[in-house]
């Protein structure tokens, strides 16, 4: 497994990372299992959010494995912070809350990175930058990150912080390219022209945040996953070809063509299941050329102007 080139900090991270959203459900074992062999095939970043299970989640993650000093050395653990039951609370008393929650169910001392989950509308940088310090000069936190924010709110929050922001958790798959689209379409009058996010993936490369992609199999807002559905057919036929020429799963062909992009992403993959991880581990050992990355977003159904 590949290792992220991260700027602004000392993180030696895979550049897969599993997310443990679904993780709440699963018994003990099966977690152990689906932890442990992410490990052995290299991945050690793990993607948790207080929200995820209503919290079950991260505390089924510590259980699972028996955390300890040797365990816990390991890993990169991320979680984020800031959704709450019909809100968005980026509040310097929730943080600092939420962030001991979070300790105190994962059995850890620290948390490598923090994000903050989702933007908030009343946001008041000023108490996140107060947050952000004392979590830092108390140990409690590494490095900080955001989720699904445009670049004048990264512009706003970093005004105040001083810690560097260097992840920005973003939707994206093949089937989800609306800020490549942009990028692609420029100065053109069709739907793939419009600038929904302000030249995010831009912005992101100049300011060197690595972007994580998440849902990376699911095409819209969790509507379901592109790979062997017929609602995709010319797709498929194009990942399983390529995947049928280099001897891997379509599921890191999937992969694969995030990692192609220049920007050096990381995408959290969601699976809880120990053979697909197996599977989409494979992306970090093939390359995709720029022809075949191309083939795959035109047969997602994208057009080139």
């Amino acid at each position: 497994m590949k290792r992220l080139k991260l700027v602004n900090c000392d993180l030696d991270a895979s550049e897969i990372s599993l997310g443990c959203m679904r993780i709440a459900e699963m018994n003990n074992q099966d977690i152990s299992n689906l932890i442990n062999t992410a490990l052995d095939e290299g991945i050690n970043f793990f993607d948790h959010a207080d929200v995820y299970g209503g919290g079950k989640s991260e505390a089924k993650f510590a259980e699972a494995l028996g955390m300890n000093a040797q365990v816990r050395e390991k890993m990169i653990i991320q979680t984020k912070c800031g959704i709450r039951k019909g809100s968005f609370d980026f509040s310097k008393e929730h943080i600092l809350e939420a962030v001991d929650g979070s300790l105190k169910r994962l059995q850890t001392e620290y948390l490598d990175v923090l994000l903050l989950h989702r933007p908030d509308a009343l946001v008041e940088p000023e108490e996140v930058a107060e947050a952000f310090t004392i979590l830092q000069e108390s140990g409690k936190v590494k490095y900080f990150g955001v989720s699904n924010q445009n670049p004048m709110q990264i512009e706003l929050l970093t005004k105040f912080v001083k810690q560097p922001i260097i992840f920005n958790q973003l939707q994206l798959s093949i089937t989800n390219t609306g800020m490549i689209d942009v990028g692609i379409n420029v100065n053109m009058e069709n739907n793939a022209s419009i600038n929904r996010d302000g030249g995010i993936l831009d912005y992101c490369r100049l300011k060197d945040i690595t972007v994580q992609p998440w849902s990376p199999f699911q095409f819209g807002f969790f509507e379901g996953v592109f790979l062997d559905n017929d609602k995709f057919p010319e797709l498929n036929r194009k990942i399983d070809e390529l995947a049928a020429a280099k001897g891997v799963k379509n599921t890191a062909i999937a992969i694969a063509w995030l990692l192609r992009h220049p920007a050096k992403m990381q995408p959290i993959v969601g699976t809880t299941n120990v053979q697909r991880v197996k599977d989409l581990s494979k992306a970090s050992d093939i390359t995709l050329s720029r022809h075949e990355w191309y083939e795959i977003y035109l047969a997602a159904g994208n057009k080139l102007p």
